[in-house]
C-alpha cells in the first residue's frame, strides 16, 4: 500500500517533471490567471500524462471547495434518450475544468430530498437539475441558501435564475405547421405533464399553430407524454374509432409517439398516408424502425455541455442575466 501510494503523482513530482515550483504548478492546475496561458497548458498535459489526480479532501480542506457538480435526475427521464444524452453532456461541458460530476437519481414523490442532502451536507459547490415547475420549491431553496445551480428550463417566479430551455412554445407551433404543410387538420396534442413550466409552453405555441394554419384541435383528455404506454395505446385506439379521427398526432415524448403510431397502424391506419405524428428528439433506433415519423431535432447533448458552463459561471459569480438561454436546437 505505501508502495502504490508513492508512485502516486504529487504536486512535488509534477514540479519535477516540468521543473517548475510547486506553487507554480499548483496556479497553473487551478487555472490561476497569474500564471501564463502556455505555462498552464505545459503543466496540465504533464499532469494528464502522470496520471495526476487532486486530492478532493485536501482541496475541501484548503479551499472549502468540493470541486463536485451535481446533476438531480429522474432516472424515469431515460424512455426518450433524455438520460444518457443529458449526462454525457455535461460530462463534455466538464472537461478540462476541476469538476468532477456526480448523479443524484430522485423519487417524483420528493424531488426536494436530494436537494436538501446536497445543501444540509455541502456536498457539491453546484447543482444541475430538470423537470422546472412554474413556481419551483428547488428554485427557491437553493437561491436562499446561496448554492450555485442552473435548471434545464424555466420557472414562472419571477425570481431570475440560470437556465437552458428549449424552446417549446416555437415547437408546438412549428409541429402544427410541418402537419399543415401536409394537409392534416384534425390535430391532437400529447403534451408534457401537468404541472411543468414547458407544458404551457408547449401548449401557448400549439395553439398560436391552430390558429395561423386554420387547424383544429381534437381533444384527448386527461392523458399526456409520459402517461403509461397501455394508456397511450388506449387513448390512440379510442381517437381512431371516433366518427372524425385525427389525422395528425403531436408529442414531446419520442417512446410515447412510438407507442401512439403503432396504436394507430394497429387501428388500420397508414402512418405517412392516413396520419402523421410529429415528436421531438427522436432516437437513432426509433427512426429507423419508423422512418416516416416527423421530428423536430431538441439536443439533450448541448443542453447538458451548456449547462455544466452555466453552472461553473454561476460559482464564479457570473451575472445571473447572462446565463439564461432559449435555444431552438
Amino acid at each position: 500500500m505505501e508502495q502504490a501510494q508513492e508512485k502516486r503523482p504529487t504536486l512535488r513530482s509534477l514540479a519535477e517533471i516540468t521543473g517548475l515550483g510547486i506553487s507554480t504548478v499548483s496556479q497553473a492546475l487551478r487555472d490561476s490567471p497569474e500564471i501564463s496561458e502556455e505555462t498552464r497548458k505545459r503543466v496540465k498535459l504533464a499532469a494528464l500524462q502522470a496520471g495526476y489526480r487532486p486530492n478532493r479532501a485536501g482541496v475541501r480542506l484548503r479551499t472549502g471547495k468540493t470541486n463536485v457538480i451535481t446533476v438531480v435526475l429522474n432516472p424515469q427521464d431515460s424512455g426518450s434518450g433524455f438520460f444518457a444524452d443529458f449526462v454525457f453532456g455535461i460530462s463534455d461541458g466538464l472537461a478540462g475544468t476541476p469538476y468532477h460530476l456526480v448523479v443524484t437519481p430522485y423519487s417524483l414523490e420528493d424531488p426536494m430530498a436530494p436537494i436538501r442532502y446536497i445543501v444540509e451536507t455541502g456536498s457539491a459547490d453546484g447543482v444541475i437539475f430538470s423537470r422546472l415547475q412554474p413556481d419551483d420549491p428547488r428554485v427557491r431553496f437553493l437561491s436562499q441558501h446561496a448554492i450555485p445551480f442552473a435548471c434545464h428550463g424555466r420557472t414562472d417566479m419571477g425570481l431570475a435564475h440560470p437556465f437552458y430551455d428549449f424552446d417549446n412554445d416555437r415547437f408546438g407551433f412549428e409541429a402544427v405547421s410541418q402537419l399543415a404543410r401536409r394537409g392534416r387538420r384534425r390535430l391532437a396534442l400529447l403534451g408534457p405533464p401537468p404541472g411543468l413550466t414547458y407544458e404551457s409552453h408547449t401548449y401557448a405555441g400549439f395553439e398560436r399553430g391552430l390558429i395561423a394554419n386554420d387547424c383544429e384541435s381534437v381533444p384527448i383528455g386527461s392523458a399526456h407524454a409520459e402517461s403509461p404506454l397501455a394508456d397511450v395505446d388506449e387513448l390512440a385506439r379510442r381517437l381512431c374509432r371516433q366518427p372524425n379521427p385525427p389525422d395528425g398526432y403531436i408529442c414531446s415524448n419520442a417512446a410515447a409517439a412510438a407507442a401512439l403510431a403503432s396504436s394507430v397502424a394497429a387501428e388500420g391506419f397508414e402512418i405517412g398516408k392516413d396520419f402523421d405524428v410529429i415528436c421531438k428528439s427522436l432516437p437513432e433506433l426509433l427512426h429507423m424502425l419508423l422512418p416516416q415519423m416527423l421530428f423536430v431535432p431538441e439536443s439533450f447533448r448541448a443542453a447538458g455541455h451548456s449547462l455544466a458552463r452555466l453552472v461553473i459561471a454561476a460559482i464564479n459569480g457570473e451575472p445571473v442575466e447572462q446565463l439564461q438561454i432559449v435555444s431552438f436546437a
